[in-house]
C-alpha cells in the first residue's frame, strides 16, 4: 500500500515559496509544489492565476469571518478537498468546468448530510 506513496515523485513534497500581494501587502506563502500544482489547476479552471485565486480565497474567507490564523494550512485543505470532492463526484474531474459552475450550496448540503448519517 505505502509504495503508491513512498515511490511517488520527491519532488511533490518539496516546498517552494511564492510572493504575491493581497490588498497591496507583500506576503509569501511556502508549501509543498503538489499543493502549488493543485491551487494552479483550481485557477485555471475559472481563469484565475494562483495569485489571484489565494487573493480571492483570503477576501472571501475574510467576508466569511473565518479566522485564518495559519493560511498555509487552509490552502492544503482547500487543496485536499477539491481532490476529495472530485472522488465523491461532487465536482467534475473535467478541468473545462468551472468550479464556480457546480452548485456549491447543494454539495455542502450533501456534506452535512452525509456527515450527519455517520455522527447518527
Amino acid at each position: 500500500m505505502c509504495q503508491l506513496f513512498i515511490e511517488a515523485d520527491a519532488s511533490q513534497w518539496q516546498s517552494q515559496t511564492h510572493s504575491l500581494r493581497i490588498d497591496g501587502v507583500v506576503t509569501s506563502i511556502r508549501i509543498e509544489n503538489h499543493f502549488w500544482s493543485t491551487l494552479t489547476e483550481i485557477g485555471q479552471r475559472d481563469g484565475m492565476t494562483v495569485s489571484q485565486l489565494i487573493t480571492r480565497l483570503w477576501h472571501e474567507s475574510m467576508d466569511a469571518d473565518h479566522d485564518l490564523g495559519n493560511f498555509t494550512s487552509f490552502l492544503r485543505v482547500c487543496c485536499a478537498r477539491y481532490h476529495a470532492l472530485i472522488a465523491a463526484g461532487e465536482i467534475s474531474p473535467d478541468l473545462s468546468v468551472p468550479i464556480a459552475d457546480h452548485p456549491a450550496k447543494k454539495i455542502l448540503a450533501r456534506e452535512q448530510a452525509r456527515r450527519n448519517l455517520r455522527i447518527n
